[in-house]
């Protein structure tokens, strides 16, 4: 039986009132856009940052991970095996209903197997995603000021994890083309690559959590889309 994901999704109407449509999808196709920092300096550090602790350097920048559509979830929980996975915001685009839409989603990854595979990492988790979503036409002229930001619930609080805007990021329409055609097909997903994560007092960056919260701003509307997912955290059986 074929996954089906529902969305609430607001477009801006002529007059600047907004109309919301419910909106269902059946998604044939998953990728995950990686390495897709505007600064390539900074991209490069980071890249030399992640050979120092094993994972291996991309063979091209940005690079698109086909993964398992079937991984996209939307519900309140997922499940992982071990303690080692975490969670990153992204903005995501997808095709449905004869256009594209702009929602959050996170690219929840196994940071043991991403030492020594980042495409068989980014196969072994879910996908959580938000049930709500915008018109893609509606933000894309003004996609720098749209802010991307997450929380994770660490040592009993909730605490800022990723804050940023697009800026950060190649421009969307951009990636996309990178893979798919403007014109889209109906059921393509993409995340879109994401931000750094802020230190704790340990100096940890990227790091597990028992809870995440990803969320996507819109300043100039004064709207956002939020999506709170706890993991469950499987025995490694030998």
């Amino acid at each position: 039986m074929s996954l089906t994901l529902s969305f609430a999704c607001e477009s801006v109407m002529g007059d600047g009132t907004r109309a919301t449509q419910l909106l269902s999808v059946v998604p044939r196709q998953l990728v995950i856009a990686g390495w897709t920092g505007r600064d390539a300096a900074a991209i490069e550090h980071h890249i030399e940052e992640l050979e120092a602790i094993g994972v291996p350097r991309p063979s091209s920048v940005p690079l698109y991970y086909r993964v398992g559509a079937g991984l996209l979830t939307q519900s309140p929980a997922i499940e992982a095996l071990g303690a080692q996975s975490s969670g990153e915001a992204e903005p995501m685009l997808f095709f449905a209903g004869g256009e594209w839409w702009l929602t959050v989603a996170s690219d929840h990854t196994d940071r043991h197997v991403e030492t020594y595979s980042v495409a068989v990492s980014k196969q072994m988790c879910a996908k959580p995603l938000a049930t709500a979503a915008w018109r893609w036409s509606d933000v894309a002229a003004y996609q720098d000021e749209l802010e991307l930001r997450s929380r994770i619930l660490e040592d009993g609080r909730w605490v800022d994890y990723q804050t940023g805007t697009f800026a950060s990021i190649r421009p969307l329409g951009a990636l996309r083309d990178g893979i798919y055609t403007a014109e889209g097909a109906e059921g393509r997903f993409m995340t879109c690559g994401t931000l750094g994560a802020i230190p704790n007092a340990r100096g940890e960056g990227i790091r597990p959590a028992a809870e995440m919260e990803i969320e996507i701003r819109d300043p100039r509307r004064q709207r956002r889309i939020v999506h709170r997912y706890a993991v469950q955290a499987l025995e490694v059986v030998a």
